[in-house]
């Protein structure tokens, strides 16, 4: 099971999250998403600890923390669910182009 952190600052790097956690335990791994478009950090992470008790301890002392100037949001990762965030949909409206527009070759 991984740890959801949120709200967190653009300016955070891997291996500051990776600091602040292994004060409760061992950081397995350390994900944080960027944005494809802009290149910067989404404001979100997802931490693996050690074991469960070391993930407690860490969302138990950081979840509402004040850390680079935001107020921390930690909890528990829940599973991502099938078929992503649209519901499955694809995303597309208006035709089967996707863009409501015509590509020449």
């Amino acid at each position: 099971m991984s740890i959801y952190v949120g709200n967190l600052s653009y300016e955070v790097e891997q291996d500051d999250l990776k600091q602040v956690f292994s004060e409760y335990g061992t950081v397995k791994s350390v994900q944080l998403p960027v944005d494809r478009e802009t290149g910067r950090v989404r404001g979100f992470a997802f931490v693996e600890m050690g074991s469960e008790a070391e993930e407690a301890a860490a969302i138990e002392a950081l979840d509402t923390a004040e850390w680079m100037g935001r107020s921390l949001k930690v909890n528990k990762a829940r599973p991502k669910s099938e078929g992503g965030s649209f519901g499955g949909g694809g995303g597309r409206r208006g035709g089967n182009n996707g863009g409501g527009y015509s590509r020449r070759y």
